[in-house]
């Protein structure tokens, strides 16, 4: 339940997947609850490249008006990186986001945040990268989180001609956007392509391969990643283990 992306051939990037892979503590894929098992062990090299910075990159927004669902008083995060024409990221969006916000984000357990990872564009097109930018076009306005949601409430598959200049505007409005001549200038200029490029980049950077994928991160603790639009049952139990390992 996730798309993959095409493997890079740079050995740099290769011996840089290859440390953040051993960084995280456990991969979920098909829902295994056992897996946490192991979740608390320290398996990190002893000399990682920055991780700590790592960390502080993963954690930040790309833009200051698409910060993370949830308040400044957790210190555990999920981010998922996710592409707007994934249909399997479509699929989590419809039948376990709200769940995951409901329960842990708006009672303060959790926050939740998105970062690119744009693995469908065609190299004639780069439609899920113009949506991508839509989304920081719609976050000047204060409609970052609206304007995904809606995005993601119209998907209609991997480049199957639903993403446009002229959809992606409407989906804006739908999400609340007042100002349509600047959103629409701000998707021609495409002033927000090479942030884009930058959340792209990071995934690809720790070893990420396909969407969605969603990282927890707490403070003090190995990050957790998650491959795939796995049921909410699975994400409750994750971020519970995570959530009952840190001290009071």
């Amino acid at each position: 339940m996730k798309r993959k992306v095409k493997k890079s051939g740079s050995k740099k990037f290769k011996k840089k997947s290859l440390i953040w892979a051993i960084i995280f503590g456990v991969v979920l894929v098909g829902g295994s609850i056992t897996a946490f098992a192991t979740m608390g062990q320290n398996n990190s090299p002893k000399n990682p490249e920055n991780p700590e910075q790592l960390i502080s990159t993963l954690l930040q927004p790309i833009v200051q008006n698409a910060s993370a669902l949830g308040t400044s008083k957790t210190n555990v995060t999920l981010v998922e990186f996710g592409d707007y024409q994934c249909q399997y990221c479509a699929r989590f969006h419809r039948e376990t986001k709200d769940q995951i916000i409901n329960n842990f984000v708006n009672t303060g357990m959790i926050n939740f945040l998105f970062k690119d990872f744009v693995i469908n564009d065609r190299p004639s097109d780069k439609l899920s990268t113009l949506a991508a930018i839509g989304s920081y076009c719609a976050a000047e306005q204060g409609k970052y989180w609206p304007y995904h949601d809606e995005v993601y409430r119209n998907s209609k598959g991997e480049n199957t001609d639903w993403v446009s200049k002229n959809s992606l505007t409407q989906f804006a409005v739908y999400a609340g956007v007042t100002d349509v001549n600047k959103f629409s200038a701000c998707l021609d200029s495409k002033k927000y392509e090479n942030l884009v490029v930058t959340n792209d980049n990071l995934a690809r950077s720790i070893g990420l391969t396909s969407t969605p994928t969603f990282i927890i991160i707490a403070e003090g603790k190995t990050p957790l990643k998650i491959e795939g639009a796995q049921p909410y049952s699975v994400f409750e139990g994750a971020i519970k283990q995570v959530i009952t390992q840190i001290p009071s």
